[in-house]
């Protein structure tokens, strides 16, 4: 089964999700206070893809999961860290607009990041090659379309009809995902457990640094402690889905390979912050 014609849906869903998330009051409210905003973009996409480039070298990865550990690192947010947050007792408007604004940033910084990415391995060697034009077609398509059509989608249809199918989305998505990754290590399970040795411990100390960066980010501008739990969770959480889809496209890389990294950090990332989120879930009576 090729798995592009599973994540390609998967992630149309989770942005259309998000789409029906975004609230224009909530996403102006921070244009008063864009400190968090800001700090969290710079984490995500900036200071992350950084970290993974220099991980990546210094761990001495295989070119292919090189492309693909920096693909993770720059393809931020996804609609599950905004219920991340929410259980952490974050700002999950916060959260939302990060999620956003991210989403369709990552328009532009995905094709620049990678192209910068490939300078780093001898990709003419692979037969690697990073069509721009194709790449950003994608992503409009696969990000801010469905993002677009989900804001109209809840502006437009009945608040009881938007409720039921939000509830539907956020039911089906995360099982999904978990279908995709099933069956992604099915296909690949030899390779990845060859490998689950060294690129695992450089994704969980992507994981890991990412989740520091968050935090000192957070701690040295003095956001409050709704704002810092969520700018840990958006810059430590990234889209594997996107990361998939961009890896295994036609259109784009057409490899697999270069997919692994974004199904370990998927698996492993959601250990990590569902250990950190345990501190403040809204099912812990005693906090």
């Amino acid at each position: 089964m090729n798995t592009i014609f599973i994540v390609l849906p998967i992630l149309t869903i989770l942005m259309f999700e998000l789409g029906i998330e975004l609230d224009i009051k909530e996403f102006k409210s921070f244009l008063n206070r864009p400190k968090p905003v800001i700090i969290g973009l710079i984490g995500q996409l900036i200071l992350l893809p950084i970290i993974a480039i220099f991980l990546g070298q210094a761990f001495h990865l295989e070119p292919l999961f090189f492309i693909g550990l920096v693909l993770i690192a720059c393809s931020p947010g996804g609609s599950s860290s905004n219920i991340f947050s929410m259980l952490a007792k974050g700002d999950v408007a916060l959260s939302v607009t990060l999620t956003t604004l991210s989403s369709i940033i990552t328009l532009f910084t995905i094709p620049l990041v990678m192209n910068i990415a490939l300078q780093f391995i001898d990709y003419n060697a692979l037969d690697i090659h990073l069509p721009i034009g194709k790449l950003f077609l994608q992503n409009i398509v696969l990000m801010l379309l469905p993002i677009l059509l989900g804001f109209i989608f809840k502006t437009k249809a009945k608040q009881t009809i938007v409720e039921k199918v939000q509830k539907i989305l956020k039911k089906c998505s995360f099982p999904a995902l978990l279908l995709l990754i099933t069956i992604f290590y099915i296909q690949h399970h030899k390779i990845i457990l060859e490998q689950i040795g060294t690129l695992g411990i450089c994704i969980l100390a992507l994981i890991l640094l990412a989740i520091s960066t968050g935090f000192l980010l957070s701690t040295i501008f003095k956001l409050n402690s709704k704002e810092k739990r969520t700018i840990v969770i958006e810059v430590g959480m990234q889209n594997a889905a996107q990361g998939i889809a961009i890896a295994s496209s036609p259109f784009i890389f057409n490899n697999d390979i270069i997919a692994i990294p974004s199904i370990i950090y998927s698996l492993l990332m959601n250990i990590v912050l569902l250990t950190y989120i345990s501190r403040f879930s809204i099912f812990n009576k005693n906090k």
